[in-house]
């Protein structure tokens, strides 16, 4: 009976772990460059968001009708966001500590102040003149019912693995 038991509590365990660390997301295209690049393989944690917040910032996984997508939060609910001069303005402020260095080329809809709802998020890719993201009406703003949950580790090959900052 014991061994059965250790059998029961060592599959239980495992299946948590992959249901919640295990899924994977790949990344198609170079929009998260120099972070992630094509065909790089993410984990995605969805148990993260269950017990802390979203934040800017993070790298996300995010499900449409069409698929797993991988882009980086920016602007969090109920927050302004505008690009201008190349740059994001968060509440009418310069967003400091940016990862993406290049001038932004084009802002998409962003040209006009955007107003995030309580639920929705505003994601760039890294690579931000190589990327569809939030600026583009084809993308929008993210609903976090959408967010699979943190891109939290890459899996691409042998020498190519790490956690994703």
């Amino acid at each position: 009976m014991k061994v059965l038991t250790d059998i029961v509590v060592v599959a239980g365990v495992a299946l948590f772990l992959f249901v919640y660390f295990g899924n994977t997301a790949v990344v198609s295209g170079y929009s998260m460059d120099n972070t992630l690049t094509n065909n790089d393989v993410v984990l995605i944690n969805k148990f993260t968001y269950a017990i802390s917040k979203i934040e800017r910032f993070d790298v996300i996984v995010y499900g449409t009708d069409s698929g797993k997508y991988v882009k980086r939060i920016i602007g969090m609910p109920g927050e302004r966001i505008k690009i201008e001069n190349g740059k994001v303005y968060i509440d009418g402020k310069v967003l400091r500590n940016d990862i993406g260095g290049d001038a932004i080329l084009s802002a998409g809809v962003a040209e006009s102040e955007i107003l995030l709802g309580e639920d929705e998020y505003f994601v760039l890719g890294d690579n931000r003149n190589n990327s569809e993201d939030s600026r583009f009406t084809t993308v929008g703003n993210i609903k976090r019912e959408n967010i699979i949950g943190k891109a939290w580790f890459e899996i691409t090959g042998i020498t190519d693995f790490g956690f994703i900052e």
